[in-house]
């Protein structure tokens, strides 16, 4: 397979896939509307939130296509231990245990109450239900017949054991960029390693088309990259690591990247275009945009442009630093992955996520929708490691308990004990939302959600305490989480769209039964 160049691709879609797009698109659309789907047995409801502002059917279907299962509580996948004889006689083992860590397997490849890398799974998709399959050992039911060139086929080409084609719901076109060594080492650690395991899981099956996987081999075709990563010999052997777990074991992208109508990443790589890694709908989270970036005028927007690479790294193994915490989907990522990074690697995927966007004209504000510091106080005021010198007018406000803006008062009674009247918080224990990317993102689905639903930073190694935030939805109502969010999206220095009840209301009847309405 070949990656198609990013010049011929426009092309060889409206040409190749015409037709096929074309009765995809058109199929998906019955699939949304009520069409009888066949949902395997036992199959968890992963509520999906429509995006918040967002105005095209394709855009909503592409950012929708990469299946993800539904968030599992942060301890709850335990992997196999390795043994004394395998940890001191074959270091391969070892390093295919940490990469398979890098590839997040265990969180698609695991049931609650199943066993590790055992499959069952349900993924939805647009097109139906997907059930994650068995890659344990086992002969029957799992990979025990695999070769390694067959498992290769499978992680770095798309092909099942009898040579189909899988669903891209496995981001093979990601695993595609891993070399051949660490594709031995997965291998060697699933053979090796990991207990084989017999499980009922009950069988993908989609509706006509979509049960036609042979369609998929013109979309393999254009997208599927060239197996090995080329390493940049102008840039530092940190810099090309980075680049490596990102692009490819670490999958960063295919929650990160937006999609096109095709499902496919709009870009794969920095050098592809500016919308790589800038932020996208997934599973009703907005996975926040990893660029960074400085305006025309130099000013620097919070986000990773104000994050170090000490930050950057303390985020992935603890699920928090002095910026933020990790919520929704993410807290599993830190809790099952990048805890597990070592200290090089995280340094590494640092280096390089700095590097993603920097250059001047690379992204805009209106992305993550903040303005710049216009002053020295609104700049104290973001900074958490520092006392402001003057509180700002917001923060004035809330402690004389003038509460006459929109959602002030909301913000005052229910918000204010943990997130405080000057929106800085109790760094790594309640996240700041002054000048924060996460509050001010252009997309406001998470941030209604979390009010909605709650959420817990994942529990790790150097920050154990599973802190949580308890959801607010059965106190609240639209108009009140619509208040108190916009209230939050302009104070403190962040300048961000509001939010509307409409747009609550949205998110809430794609959490429910989770969430009731008040009224």
């Amino acid at each position: 397979m070949t990656h198609v160049p990013r010049s011929r691709r426009g092309v060889l879609t409206g040409v190749a896939l015409g037709a096929a797009a074309a009765a995809l698109l058109a199929l998906a659309g019955l699939a949304n509307s009520g069409l009888p789907g066949q949902t395997p047995v036992g199959a968890m409801h992963t509520p999906v939130a429509t995006a918040v502002g967002s105005s095209s059917p394709a855009t909503g279907l592409a950012d929708a296509f990469y299946a993800r299962p539904a968030p599992l509580p942060a301890r709850a996948l335990q992997e196999p231990e390795l043994t004394g004889s395998l940890l001191a006689a074959d270091e391969k083992v070892v390093r295919g245990q940490y990469l398979a860590r890098m590839g997040g397997c265990i969180g698609c490849h695991s049931r609650p109450g199943g066993a590790p890398f055992a499959g069952g799974l349900p993924l939805q998709t647009p097109f139906g239900v997907i059930v994650s399959t068995n890659i344990t050992p086992d002969k029957t039911q799992g990979i025990g017949n695999y070769t390694l060139a067959t498992f290769d086929a499978a992680l770095r080409h798309g092909k099942d054991a009898e040579g189909g084609n899988l669903y891209p719901a496995m981001p093979y076109v990601n695993f595609a960029r891993m070399t051949e060594d660490d594709i031995a080492a997965l291998f060697s650690y699933f053979m090796q390693a990991v207990p084989a395991a017999q499980q009922d899981n009950p069988d993908t099956a989609l509706a006509w088309p979509f049960s036609m996987k042979s369609l998929l081999s013109v979309w393999n075709w254009l997208y599927l990259p060239r197996p090995g990563f080329v390493a940049e010999a102008q840039r530092s052997a940190d810099w090309n690591r980075g680049a490596y777990l990102v692009r490819g074991a670490g999958h960063c992208g295919a929650c990160h990247t937006p999609r096109g109508v095709s499902g496919a990443e709009k870009s794969v790589s920095e050098q592809d275009g500016d919308q790589y890694l800038e932020g996208a709908l997934i599973d009703g989270w907005y996975a926040q945009s990893l660029r960074s970036m400085k305006d025309t005028q130099g000013r620097v927007s919070p986000g990773l442009e104000r994050w170090s690479v000490a930050d950057i790294e303390d985020y992935l193994r603890s699920g928090r630093n002095g910026h933020t915490a990790a919520f929704g989907a993410m807290s599993a990522v830190v809790a099952h992955t990048t805890q597990h990074l070592t200290a090089q690697d995280g340094a590494a995927i640092a280096i390089y996520l700095k590097s993603v966007g920097s250059g001047v004209g690379a992204s805009s504000k209106q992305d993550i929708g903040i303005n710049a510091p216009s002053s020295a106080t609104d700049l104290a005021v973001a900074d958490h490691t520092s006392p402001a010198t003057a509180p700002d007018v917001t923060t004035q406000a809330l402690r004389a308990g003038i509460v006459s803006r929109r959602g002030a008062a909301v913000y005052l009674n229910n918000c204010s004990g943990c997130h405080r009247s000057d929106g800085r918080g109790a760094a790594r224990i309640f996240p700041g939302l002054a000048l924060s990317s996460s509050v001010a993102a252009a997309d406001a689905t998470s941030l209604i959600r979390i009010v909605l639903q709650g959420s817990a930073m994942p529990s790790t190694a150097s920050a154990p305490s599973a802190l949580a935030m308890p959801g607010l939805g059965w106190r609240l109502s639209d108009d009140d989480v619509a208040g108190v969010l916009s209230f939050v999206r302009n104070s403190w220095g962040n300048k961000a769209g509001g939010v509307t009840a409409a747009d609550v209301a949205k998110v809430r009847a794609a959490v429910q039964p989770q969430v009731a309405a008040v009224h």
